[in-house]
């Protein structure tokens, strides 16, 4: 096979021979050169024209030092011995990677699949030291490129070091290996033989938006100013004497403060935000803003408290609002949560109609999926301004879904804006998975996009050492549903929640409603006492023509907006459902 090496100004392939300029580079990355582009481009062009940028837009936008950049930092590493690299890139991608040719890779008459997609191989030659390689567009072609590595001679022993990005592990290239942990299930399924047993380098599908932006510029309906918004409490303290106050504003206030008291008193304390910068590239009229946070704490139980939040220096300050602290030791009192919400205007109607319909309710909890895309900041915008002020009247305890994180990229959007207890398992997220007690309830909040396995045992702790009379357990994959049930929940926490005796397990997901029958090692009794009920509800629209049979379950809907409002006391529970008209379409009451 021959070699191909192509060294020019503008695209630059490493030998060991060319350490010094490898070291410049690493001074470089892709998301700096395209942080600095988008800068440089909502300078220089009009927003009417970002829909119309394409690849000969940018290439020619691009400096040669920036083209040189995204053709050579996506992915890096050295190797030990001359190699061929193989990478196999969608056949449904329209625009090669402007780098690929040019770089020196020639595109074989091979094909890799998985078991949905299609995959060209273009391949190159590499002596002994760095490869560098690009960019996988600025489309955003989700089933991005991968590669894999074989040493040229067959009986040298090729070691792999220094690569970037290193989070992602190296596999067997075989039939049967998974390419994207974001979607570790689908396998390969064909591959050239002379492949086999090369080295994968795994990666996940959000690497594709890197460099995105062609159709990647949005503007948000719901924009920040110097005025307080998305004003939202949480907890991750205890409820009856803290309380987390959030919110936002644009990048011009650099302070916040919560000032509150007791009601009908004139004594005012104050508690200074912590502030953190959000950045959405894309978002070009509203890229920045700063969110705030500040943890009260030392509160008295069972007390009504107002508060205003805001900026002493900018002296822009919230309206007044309200909230009150659990009752120490209360064994009455209620909750409302929902299924997926999507951010749907629809969701949020539903959510103003239940405040007003249910004014004692002590908190709210979304069963995942708040959003379709948790790493766009508009959708963010639209789930807060749509529901207007509710979550700063009355806490919010969400669990993410899997549209919360994405393609692989974590949640970070989520974490920066929820304050959250971080009393979760060790190897998972702070803030994703975690628990609280309110009244006379244990409710484990649980991250079921994060590993099974990982959580388990803390699961079995939190419930084995709780003597509370009520046992919840919210998390976004439902164990029960009639379209693809969730078995490796059902193995991994059914068990436990049996063991246990939680006494109902809430989720979204599915797009439909579902309220089982009490159930206990998948077979359903005849008593509340001996089973658990498994809640499947939905915030949005339902998308189903037909939902099947479920032989457990006791109560279905394949289409409608809901929300579930729950009411404890020491000895009963009582579960009501209610639809967008309000009315009461399902109820259950158990007694302890």
């Amino acid at each position: 096979m021959k070699k191909y090496i192509l060294v020019s100004a503008i695209f630059l392939i490493y030998s060991c021979s060319q350490t010094e300029k490898q070291e410049q580079k690493n001074n470089a990355s892709v998301k700096g050169v395209m942080d600095s582009v988008i800068t440089r481009l909502y300078e220089e062009v009009e927003p009417k024209a970002y829909d119309s940028i394409d690849d000969n837009f940018i290439l020619n936008f691009l400096s040669d030092n920036e083209k040189s950049v995204l053709a050579t930092r996506y992915q890096y590493f050295k190797v030990n011995v001359p190699v061929t690299v193989s990478l196999m890139r969608h056949v449904d991608q329209v625009t090669v990677p402007f780098w690929l040719k040019e770089s020196g890779f020639i595109k074989t008459n091979d094909i890799v699949k998985n078991e949905v997609y299609e995959y060209e191989v273009w391949q190159k030659d590499f002596n002994a030291g760095w490869v560098n390689l690009g960019i996988p567009g600025f489309d955003k072609d989700r089933v991005v490129y991968f590669i894999s590595v074989g040493p040229k001679n067959s009986t040298d022993e090729l070691k792999i070091t220094e690569r970037y990005p290193e989070k992602y592990s190296l596999e067997v290239f075989e039939k049967g290996a998974f390419t994207y942990h974001d979607w570790s299930d689908l396998k390969i399924t064909e591959l050239p033989k002379e492949l086999v047993g090369q080295v994968l380098f795994t990666t996940v599908r959000g690497r594709a938006r890197e460099a995105h932006v062609e159709g990647a510029f949005r503007k948000t309906i719901f924009p920040s100013s110097n005025q307080p918004d998305q004003i939202m409490l949480t907890w991750s303290g205890d409820p009856s004497n803290s309380m987390d106050v959030q919110w936002r504003c644009n990048s011009t206030v650099k302070d916040g403060t919560v000032q509150y008291w007791k009601k009908n008193s004139n004594d005012t304390l104050s508690s200074k935000a912590k502030v953190s910068v959000m950045e959405d590239r894309m978002l070009y009229n509203d890229r920045y803003i700063n969110r705030f946070t500040s943890n009260l704490n030392h509160l008295e139980a069972d007390m009504s408290y107002e508060y205003r939040v805001g900026s002493a220096a900018s002296k822009s300050w919230s309206t007044v609002r309200n909230f009150k602290t659990e009752a120490k030791d209360s064994k009455e009192f209620s909750f409302i949560w929902f299924g997926d919400t999507h951010r749907d205007p629809k969701w949020a109607e539903l959510l103003n109609d239940a405040h007003l319909r249910h004014p004692e309710t002590s908190f709210y909890s979304i069963a995942g999926d708040l959003v379709s895309t948790g790493l766009y900041r508009t959708e963010w915008d639209q789930f807060f301004g749509y529901s207007k002020d509710v979550f700063s009247y009355k806490p919010l305890m969400p669990v993410p879904g899997n549209h919360d994180r994405q393609d692989g990229l974590g949640a970070w959007m989520y974490y920066q804006l929820f304050s959250l207890p971080e009393n979760g398992p060790e190897k998972v997220d702070l803030e994703s998975t975690y628990a609280f007690r309110y009244g006379n309830a244990l409710l484990l909040m649980i991250d079921a996009t994060q590993p099974n396995e990982a959580q388990t045992r803390w699961i079995e702790d939190q419930l084995k050492n709780s003597n509370a009379t009520w046992k919840f357990a919210m998390f976004h994959f439902p164990p029960y549903n009639f379209e693809e049930p969730y078995l490796d929940i059902q193995q991994e926490w059914g068990g436990l929640f049996d063991t246990y005796h939680v006494d109902m397990v809430m989720s979204g997901h599915i797009h439909y409603y579902m309220r089982s029958k009490p159930i206990n090692n998948g077979t359903v009794v005849d008593s509340f006492a001996d089973g658990t009920v498994y809640a499947v509800s939905i915030g949005t629209h339902g998308n189903h023509d037909d939902i099947g049979e479920e032989p457990y379950a006791e109560k279905r809907f394949k289409d409608g907006q809901f929300y579930q409002y729950m009411t404890l006391t020491d000895k009963t529970l009582k579960y009501t459902t209610y639809n967008k008209l309000g009315e009461m379409v399902d109820e259950l009451l158990i007694k302890k």
